[in-house]
């Protein structure tokens, strides 16, 4: 049976296109007590930006600290506070800031119209009631996040994603002034998150003529800005806001892959960051993505950056058991990557010599 797959619902573009935010939350701003749930990335805190955001009186902001990834105890968290202030729910729930702070916000409108903590809904159609507004800002690219059906969560056992028709955004703002002042190297781990989706996409068993499509553009972007000398310049910031989207929707039509499944356990012991997580396990891949991680060094050598050496080089081997145990759970990844006789070749032995190089 096909899957009548839900999109991101409208989509504002362009320079100081944020300035227009007032304008697009006033279209839902119906009722005299009416708020909007602001949460904004702590990196902006005390920063001129702050006056920008167009914050009502009845509205909330929230700082969101961003040093681990997001957690289903701060959704919860979150959700309970917000009820406690008012008896209605916020027309929208606005996130300013990177993919962990529009996980949180794509979470978190969910959890305010379906009962019980969020790691209930780590999986795939489990959400049963739609959520309340969401809109998504990107102040930093690569994590595709802004349009992608999942909003990734660690929970009290595992990584993984809520994930379904409900999951995506209804309101998007792409500026590509918003990403001017990421700092390096920071800007570079994220925008190969990115990068190593479309490899991943691209290479594997549930690849689709779609996603090839959005992905294959948004790879031709990765490689004019990172293969360039020039990554920062205006048109190649443009150029990332782009890749960055059309790569998370090209998920939507195909999968990820051996990166992100052991990323994901990398990230479970360790606290390692999505973006950085991964660059340090795709530099070790190359049995899976042979080109991709050739091309993948080059870029680094290009935009001189050197990703961390020997993250797991204290990790006992209980931990190094764990980090395999979460890997493994993630079977739809593996079974695009080495289609349905996966586990004949991603054995425990096989992940633990990898994640040893790491």
């Amino acid at each position: 049976m096909f899957r009548n797959l839900k999109a991101i619902g409208r989509i504002l573009y362009g320079r100081n296109s944020f300035d227009q935010l007032d304008d697009v939350l006033g279209e839902l701003r119906i009722e005299k007590d009416s708020y909007v749930l602001f949460l904004v990335d702590e990196y902006f805190e005390g920063k001129d930006f702050m006056k920008r955001i167009p914050v009502h009186p009845h509205d909330i902001l929230k700082i969101i600290d961003i040093t681990e990834e997001p957690k289903t105890k701060t959704v919860d968290a979150i959700v309970a506070e917000v009820k406690s202030l008012s008896a209605n729910l916020p027309v929208s729930v606005v996130g300013i800031g990177g993919g962990s702070v529009m996980d949180y916000a794509k979470a978190i409108r969910l959890m305010f119209t379906n009962e019980g903590s969020s790691s209930l809904y780590q999986g795939l159609d489990l959400i049963k009631n739609k959520g309340v507004h969401c809109t998504v800002i990107p102040t930093i690219s690569g994590t595709g996040a802004e349009v992608s059906m999942t909003t990734v969560l660690t929970g009290p056992v595992k990584k993984l994603g809520i994930k379904g028709n409900f999951t995506p955004a209804d309101q998007l703002v792409i500026d590509p002034e918003l990403i001017t002042s990421v700092p390096e190297p920071q800007r570079f781990y994220t925008a190969m998150d990115c990068y190593i989706h479309n490899i991943e996409a691209a290479n594997g068993f549930r690849k689709t003529v779609m996603g090839d499509a959005l992905g294959a553009e948004s790879l031709r972007l990765c490689r004019d800005i990172y293969l360039s000398n020039d990554s920062r310049s205006p048109v190649n910031e443009e150029k990332l806001m782009i890749a960055s989207y059309l790569g998370g929707l090209s998920l939507t039509y195909s999968e990820v892959g051996a990166c992100h499944a052991i990323s994901y356990g990398l990230a479970t012991v360790t606290g390692i960051h999505h973006g950085v997580g991964n660059c340090v396990v795709f530099n070790q891949l190359e049995e899976f993505y042979p080109e991709g991680v050739k091309e993948f060094k080059e870029m680094m050598r290009v935009n001189n950056i050197a990703i961390p050496q020997g993250v797991t080089a204290n990790c006992s081997p209980e931990e190094i058991d764990k980090m395999i145990d979460v890997t493994l759970t993630l079977v739809f990844m593996w079974q695009h990557v080495c289609g349905p006789e996966w586990e004949k070749i991603i054995t425990r032995d096989k992940l633990r010599g990898l994640l040893m190089k790491m």
